[in-house]
């Protein structure tokens, strides 16, 4: 635990290196493109327009989902699926790419992961944005169960965070990792709820349970519960005793993985 405490102490006593590293390098990834970081919001549309007509009119013939409309139901909980999922690949390779440049500046290696999370939030906003505008053009209103997406906000950086530290820390140990990482992800994203309903009787219940564990799902379906009015985050006990699990879990291996070998990864690299 005390490995644990010094890595979230040194998030918060960098926490303005994080933000201003953050801005600087929204800016610097796209300064060479036309449209600049138009493509960071441009992307993810591209893409619900392409699930939607896909599993939205394709599949679904227009169908509801939860009784509202396809779109709206996919969208809520794309959007947080869009933040973490592009803020997970990029935190594990944060120690691999800038490990350099942070053995000749007075900063932590540890808060890397976290810097390439919050430079993914400017997206996050404009989607959420996205998705409530959405939502009011198909008849959802603000409810009292939309205060509840403070605590899932919270919920995914902390994930974030201990999923960060354990695959940046996990890359630079086993180079094939990030490989690996990437097609869990992808298999993570048919299994999230992401596109479709899987809580359905054409699932088995036990395949279900299983599914429920994974911490994007926990996510996903807690935006989509805010939202819609479906349920408090109290109302599902075990799934947030397991969430909260989970996050130790990577949060104590990871953490002790990385002061374990931080003064190797140069020499790692």
């Amino acid at each position: 635990m005390k490995e644990v405490s010094t890595l979230i102490k040194e998030q918060f006593q960098n926490i303005g290196i994080i933000f201003r590293i953050s801005k600087y390098e929204d800016k610097a990834e796209y300064q060479s493109h036309y449209l600049g970081l138009v493509w960071e919001y441009l992307y993810p549309l591209i893409q619900i327009g392409i699930y939607w007509l896909v599993f939205g009119i394709g599949l679904k013939h227009g169908n509801s989902t939860h009784g509202v409309d396809y779109l709206v139901w996919m969208v809520i909980g794309i959007t947080p699926w869009f933040f973490m999922n592009r803020a997970s690949l990029d935190a594990s390779k944060s120690i691999y790419q800038r490990v350099g440049m942070v053995s000749k500046m007075k900063f932590p290696v540890s808060i890397l992961p976290t810097i390439k999370i919050v430079s993914n939030l400017s997206a996050f906003w404009t989607m959420l944005v996205f998705s409530i505008v959405i939502g009011f053009l198909y008849g959802v209103t603000p409810s009292i169960y939309w205060i509840q997406w403070i605590y899932y906000f919270i919920c995914m950086i902390a994930w974030l965070i201990a999923f960060g530290i354990f695959n940046s820390t996990i890359s630079v140990l086993v180079r094939d990792y990030r490989i690996l990482l990437q097609s869990l992800m992808r298999m993570l994203f048919y299994m999230s709820g992401v596109l479709f309903n899987f809580q359905t009787d054409a699932f088995p219940a036990p395949f279900v349970h299983i599914l429920q564990l994974n911490p994007f799902f926990y996510v996903v379906s807690g935006f989509r519960d805010g939202m819609l009015g479906s349920a408090w985050f109290w109302q599902k006990p075990t799934l947030t005793i397991v969430f909260w699990g989970m996050i130790l879990f990577f949060l104590l291996v990871g953490s002790h993985l990385h002061y374990k070998f931080r003064s190797r990864f140069v020499d790692l690299i």
